[in-house]
């Protein structure tokens, strides 16, 4: 099963005794405090969890799958997530 933002939000108001209306504004504060991070070009580490990194990819050569023709692909960025120690042992059952 998938963890979506409606299971976050009913799980935080069940567990902090609160309205769905602000475990709802709770997580979108959050969520906006992340992507806001993140298109500023900064990493977002979450001690215990792990830390979502925005990486430069450099442009390079493609290829048009339809047409075979040779392109360049446009320099971007790209965002990575390197899992937290005490969360890979935990999902590995160690902790």
């Amino acid at each position: 099963m998938t963890l979506t933002k409606d299971h976050l939000i009913t799980s935080i108001g069940n567990r902090l005794g609160i309205s769905r209306f602000e475990s709802s504004r709770i997580i979108e504060a959050v969520l906006e405090t992340v992507k806001s991070s993140l298109s500023d070009g900064e990493d977002v580490l979450i001690s215990g969890f792990g830390k979502f990194i925005v990486r430069e990819k450099a442009a390079r050569r493609g290829r048009d799958p339809q047409t075979g023709q040779d392109l360049t692909l446009e320099p971007r960025r790209v965002i990575t997530f390197k899992c937290a120690s005490v969360m890979r042992d935990r999902i590995n059952g160690k902790g």
